[in-house]
Parts: C-alpha cells; structure tokens; sequence
C-alpha cells in the first residue's frame, strides 16, 4: 500500500438533500470512502468528526495504517 499514515489526508464533502446532509468522507492514500447522512441542523464539525470515525473503522477492517491524529489540517472546500 503506498504511502504511511504521516501522508494521508481525508477529503470530506458535504451536500444538502432536502432536510439532510450526506458526508462523504474520503482516504487519499486508499480511496476508501465512506457517508454518513445526518440533519441539516446538525454541527458540520459533528458530521465531519461521524464520518472520520466511520472511515477509522473501514480502515482498520482492511488493515490500512491509521490516520494520523488530528491537527487542525486541512481545509474546506
């Protein structure tokens, strides 16, 4: 697999259906993805942090190195 767990970045995207948010999360080294659907009045950093745990534990079930921990990286598009 390439790349370490010091080199990986998760994109999230979010989108407004309806009364509901989709996150997307995604692993740049892997290309596994992940969503987790939540309510618009939701916190965006509540979705954001469900899905990175979701995308933790698809990680861990395919033995991928883990994420690094959080540093405030990033950036929202």
């Amino acid at each position: 697999m390439a790349g370490n767990a010091e080199e990986r970045e998760v994109y999230f995207e979010f989108v407004a259906l309806g009364n509901v948010v989709r996150v997307s999360a995604i692993c740049t080294v892997t290309g596994v993805e992940v969503q987790v659907i939540g309510p618009t009045g939701a916190a965006r950093r509540d979705l954001e942090r469900l899905a990175l745990r979701k995308l933790e534990r698809r990680l861990a079930e395919t033995k991928a190195p883990p994420l690094p921990a959080a540093g405030g990286k990033g950036f929202t598009v």
